[in-house]
């Protein structure tokens, strides 16, 4: 089977199973997913499954992508923050919808590998960095939309919350533990924070701080950095159960 039949197979898999915005699924189709994967991955691109990209990271499942951009309700106005910019592939697809993307990345490595990438598609909206997402990016905020890619705890982290504009929205993974993570929406109002709960996911933690370089020690990281943590994925897998719909 080709690639492009293999993108319309995946493709027609999430608008059967509730990635439904039209603007969602034409930049999941616009972006090429084998490009953000390593080459022993290409024949798995468009498989609806993570897949790892070193780090102990991995590119996450097309449908945890599809339903968690869709939850952010963008438009081509918006500014939006992703936290845990990894292979760059949902940056890159917020990117096709949103006006900007600010995006953190704790692995340097990463990160470069992820600006060559953006920069070979000509992804001119899309500025990144390298830094520790739980503390946002104060200097281009408030935001409009921010994306989280990592689990939290029970609540955000409060420098993200401070960063988001009134009225905008944060998706993100939070729960008490790793395995009991769930897709929470929030959106911020005048008065306070609208919370709803969506479906259940796993997904790496949400970590302060940045790796240690080369040579360098990090004082409370030690087990963290494994490349043990489970991908990015919703649960269970016949997820049609789950889904209440965003993206």
């Amino acid at each position: 089977m080709s690639s492009v039949a293999r993108k319309i197979r995946l493709l027609m898999l999430l608008r059967r199973n509730g990635v439904n915005s039209t603007d969602v699924l034409r930049a999941m189709e616009l972006i090429p997913r084998e490009v953000f994967v390593p080459p022993t991955f290409h024949d798995q691109a468009y498989e609806d499954t993570a897949l790892p990209i070193g780090h102990g990271q991995t590119i996450s499942q097309p449908m945890v992508v599809g339903l968690m951009t869709q939850a952010l309700q963008l438009s081509d106005r918006l500014k939006v923050l992703e936290i845990g910019t990894g292979s760059g592939y949902q940056a890159a697809v917020l990117a096709k919808i949103a006006r900007r993307v600010y995006t953190i990345e704790r692995h340097r490595p990463l990160l470069a590998e992820a600006e060559g990438r953006f920069q070979a598609l000509r992804l001119h909206n899309i500025t990144a960095r390298h830094g520790d997402g739980m503390r946002g990016w104060p200097q281009a905020a408030p935001f409009e939309r921010i994306l989280v890619t990592a689990g939290g705890g029970m609540d955000p982290p409060p420098d993200l919350m401070d960063q988001l504009a009134v009225g905008g929205i944060m998706v993100i993974p939070l729960g008490a533990d790793r395995r009991s993570l769930h897709v929470v929406r929030l959106r911020k109002t005048e008065t306070g924070v609208e919370r709803e709960q969506l479906w259940p996911v796993r997904f790496v933690p949400l970590l302060p701080a940045v790796p240690a370089e080369p040579g360098q020690a990090v004082p409370g990281q030690g087990q963290t950095e494994r490349g043990d943590m489970p991908p990015p994925a919703l649960i269970p897998p016949d997820f049609s159960d789950v889904i209440h719909q965003r993206a």
